[in-house]
């Protein structure tokens, strides 16, 4: 099987953004918000934004499972207050939801979380619950900063963080460790603050022992990592100087790399410098990098062409395309048994 790690609804009906426009405009106004039982969106409507768009497609590169969450952009947790965003969460997370239902083969959810700067993380525990035990999501999304582009708040090893960490080890799902939109000028959303957090929170994690505490506790870091392949050896060097164990050793447990790096001189580095252990498929269609690569004439998020050329054996490129993705999310495994597959 070919399983997609890394998906986001971003081609849901506009009637869900119409929505969260309503609610934004009424916190900035100080007006009543819409009420959620407003937003109506039909099967049909989510049927056809997702087989004329991500399913297509999924069908054209031969993927079969895409791990689906709501779009990474719209997260948008430094807008509002922790109301805002627990109603906004509970909205996109229905919604992921209603599509993995609509189309069980094909897609598997994962949940957005109702973080918001300054609130205790322990706030989003009662989502997480829902969506795993109502909505059996094997995942979820974890922004290292709420604020947007300013990182006004705790690295991701301070213990602030210890509760939600401790309800994932319960459940056993892993955290794809994604920021969401940049409201810093500084900071282009996909083009630097996404790959800033990247490496931002695995240089986080290698400063730390979090990992001594949480040793089942798994961090997906998107996006290739970042810089940290390129920089391995800059990491190597920090983690001696800072006495820590050699990175494979004090992190590579624990934490693992997609591919959404879109040329095939990246796949070749990650695949060399990253242990094949720690690499999982993703291409996040759809998404930040949509067009076509005048040099090879194939879209850039075809991450699966990149992937299939590297030079590595046959062995390895199941464990990418499906081992490692069974391994770390353990509730999609066994979803996908209990399908027969």
């Amino acid at each position: 099987m070919i399983i997609d790690c890394h998906g986001h609804y971003t081609t849901a009906p506009k009637a869900l953004e119409d929505w969260r426009n309503q609610q934004v405009a009424a916190f900035n106004n100080k007006t009543t918000p819409p009420n959620p039982a407003d937003l109506k969106i039909s099967d049909d409507e989510l049927r056809e934004s997702i087989e004329t768009n991500q399913l297509r497609i999924m069908k054209e590169r031969g993927h079969d499972v895409t791990i689906f969450s709501p779009r990474a952009s719209f997260m948008a947790h430094h807008i509002g207050d922790f109301q805002v965003s627990a109603t906004w969460a509970a909205i996109c997370n229905e919604i992921c939801f209603r599509v993995a239902e609509l189309f069980p083969e094909h897609f598997v959810p994962a949940a957005m979380l109702p973080q918001s700067p300054g609130v205790d993380v322990a706030t989003c525990i009662p989502e997480l619950t829902r969506c795993i035990e109502e909505f059996r999501n094997v995942a979820v999304n974890l922004n290292p900063d709420p604020s947007g582009g300013h990182w006004t708040g705790k690295p991701l090893s301070d213990r602030s963080w210890y509760p939600l960490y401790e309800k994932l080890v319960e459940y056993d799902v892993p955290a794809m460790v994604h920021v969401s939109q940049s409201c810093n000028v500084c900071f282009h959303t996909t083009g630097a603050h996404y790959l800033n957090a990247d490496t931002t929170a695995f240089m986080q994690c290698l400063e730390s022992d979090l990992f001594k505490d949480f040793p089942s506790l798994r961090f997906i870091i998107p996006h290739g990592g970042g810089a940290v392949p390129y920089h391995w050896g800059r990491f190597r060097g920090l983690a001696q100087a800072l006495k820590k164990p050699e990175p494979r050793e004090h992190l590579l447990k624990n934490v693992f790399f997609d591919t959404c790096v879109y040329h095939q001189p990246g796949i070749d580095l990650l695949t060399e410098v990253i242990p094949a252990e720690n690499i999982l498929f993703a291409s996040e269609m759809i998404g930040a990098v949509r067009g076509i690569d005048p040099d090879t004439g194939h879209y850039f998020d075809d991450t699966r062409r990149y992937v299939d050329n590297t030079d590595i054996t046959t062995d390895t490129r199941q464990m990418i395309f499906e081992g490692n993705a069974r391994r770390v999310y353990p509730r999609l495994d066994a979803l996908l048994k209990s399908q027969g597959r």
